[in-house]
């Protein structure tokens, strides 16, 4: 079966949208994915020898707009600060492709887009996705932008399983995987984050089993604590005592109620309020799901890939920080140590910072020298082949 794929400009969203149609795509959970599409937005040009594109995968709460305005919340892009003119990674030098993951809210194909079999939402009629699958429809994108080969993946967190996955099952369509702030698999506690989050968003009664969609109503109040949960975990106790401590907000004295006393409760809300006005709820549900069935541990151990001469020729760059207590450095370096047993080119960085696992969104001079370092070298002798 021969796919078709058509690709247009979305003026509203400011970014492509790639329509794919009599695909030959399978889903891990075993659902035919015929029709699909994938919003993404390029930043840079592709040179002539079509060898300097950087595949950027986004985290959980990210989408295509790495860099430039978010169209959206009128602010700068997740990872404007790393991805643009004369940053880390230079669109002077580099073609960066950002592409909304499957199942995501911003214009790919996900549980809030209609389905065309019953022309209403999908909302929870929508399949179970993995991280493969999220993979698998990149690479559809890339063939149809004709680049035969991506001179770098780059991700962090969810987009760190991202890059892993694509070094295993698209090994010949990368020269170099920047794996950021990640894991083998998605450990026991995260799951049980996750678990809880989902929970706040399916009791919430305007979820309403996930046809919120055809009502008026949206289960706003449940995605906003599951937005507060998570939010804690991206930070570290250090880094919440450094900038909130017991400091209270907007008052001398507490109020002896259940107003937000503190700047630390105050600071939670905001992040559950504006999350809800730029995140689908059952989307989140989804990714999440996704992100907790990532185990590439046998795999890694087993590795008939690991083991093959497919990718053999990757550069790896692994990246921690030292105050990340949701993908911690042991973590991390377990992927070194496996990388480094079969013989591949990896190098490893851990990153000192009081920041907790957003690290890699914030500033960090560090993770910047690290990430241009290696991309440039590697850049200088693709040029030299």
């Amino acid at each position: 079966m021969t796919h078709k794929v058509e690709i247009k400009k979305n003026e509203k969203l400011t970014c492509d949208i790639a329509f794919f149609s009599n695909t030959n795509c399978n889903l891990d959970s075993g659902y035919h994915l015929e029709n699909f599409k994938i919003a993404y937005k390029g930043f840079g040009k592709l040179n002539r020898n079509r060898n300097n594109a950087i595949l950027v995968c986004h985290a959980l709460s990210g989408d295509q707009f790495v860099a430039g305005k978010n169209p959206i919340t009128n602010k700068d892009g997740w990872w404007a600060r790393m991805v643009g003119p004369d940053k880390p990674i230079d669109t002077n030098k580099y073609f960066v492709i950002c592409a909304n993951v499957l199942g995501g809210c911003v214009g790919s194909t996900g549980p809030k887009e209609i389905n065309a079999m019953t022309n209403s939402h999908f909302g929870t009629d929508f399949p179970s996705i993995t991280i493969r699958d999220m993979v698998k429809v990149q690479k559809y994108l890339i063939d149809a932008l004709n680049i035969e080969k991506i001179f770098a993946v780059v991700g962090g967190s969810m987009g760190a399983m991202q890059v892993l996955q694509w070094t295993i099952d698209y090994p010949d369509k990368l020269e170099n995987a920047i794996h950021i702030a990640g894991a083998l698999k998605h450990s026991a506690q995260n799951i049980a984050f996750h678990e809880v989050g989902r929970q706040a968003i399916m009791n919430d009664p305007a979820w309403n089993k996930g046809s919120y969609k055809d009502t008026e109503t949206k289960p706003e109040r449940g995605l906003a604590v599951a937005r507060m949960i998570a939010h804690i975990t991206y930070l570290s106790d250090d880094v919440m005592h450094r900038k909130f401590g017991r400091k209270l907000q907007s008052r001398d004295i507490i109020s002896f109620g259940f107003d937000a006393d503190f700047q630390i409760e105050s600071y939670l809300r905001y992040q559950g309020k504006s999350f809800v006005e730029r995140f689908d709820a059952n989307s989140y549900l989804y990714l999440t799901r996704a992100m907790d069935y990532f185990d590439l541990t046998e795999n890694f151990s087993k590795s008939v890939e690991f083991s093959s001469q497919h990718n053999k020729h990757i550069n790896y760059l692994v990246i921690s920080f030292t105050s990340d207590w949701l993908f911690p450095t042991k973590e991390n370096k377990q992927i070194v140590n496996i990388l480094n047993y079969n013989t591949r080119k990896v190098s490893f960085s851990e990153i000192e910072t009081d920041k907790g696992h957003d690290s890699f969104l914030l500033d960090e001079p560090e993770l910047d020298l690290t990430i241009s370092g290696f991309l440039d070298s590697n850049f200088i002798r693709l040029q030299d082949k």
